[in-house]
């Protein structure tokens, strides 16, 4: 037996919204710092939501580090994944995921998942830092997600 963490960590919520709506919210990276319940989001520069396979957006961390995220997963509505990396560089081997289960034409089940299982087991900043990300921070994430995706329309 080892107390060592999980190396995938998810959260699911239900919320009661368009499958399409929450989508907009997690796929434009300028509107994630509003909902980011990590306190890791500082900003995005407007204009890169993403559509595709193979696209890389940009975010500012609160700590003022920049990170060039690749997109490895997407299906329009349905999933997106990226890895974070330092500009120019390579993956060090984690990934965020959002999954979106339509459960109706106004209720979406939402799972969250931090997966940082490639990480290499010698980089102990990067792995001191993933042990640290909880399924409450997770939550969180989908809590504030939920409030900004349950807002009227206008």
């Amino acid at each position: 037996m080892t107390d060592e963490p999980s190396r995938v960590v998810r959260a699911s919520r239900e919320i009661e919204a368009p499958a399409e709506r929450i989508f907009e919210l997690i796929a434009d990276p300028a509107r994630q710092p509003s909902w980011d319940g990590n306190d890791n989001l500082a900003e995005a520069k407007p204009g890169q939501r993403v559509h595709a396979v193979g696209e890389v957006f940009t975010t500012t961390l609160t700590n003022g580090w920049v990170r060039e995220n690749r997109i490895v997963e997407f299906e329009e509505a349905r999933r997106v994944a990226w890895r974070p990396s330092e500009p120019g560089k390579e993956p060090p081997g984690h990934l965020w995921r959002w999954e979106l289960n339509p459960l109706s034409a106004t209720r979406t089940e939402v799972t969250h998942t931090y997966d940082w299982s490639e990480l290499d087991p010698d980089d102990t900043m990067r792995n001191t830092r993933a042990r640290s990300m909880t399924a409450d921070n997770l939550t969180a994430s989908l809590e504030n997600l939920a409030r900004a995706a349950e807002l009227p329309q206008s």
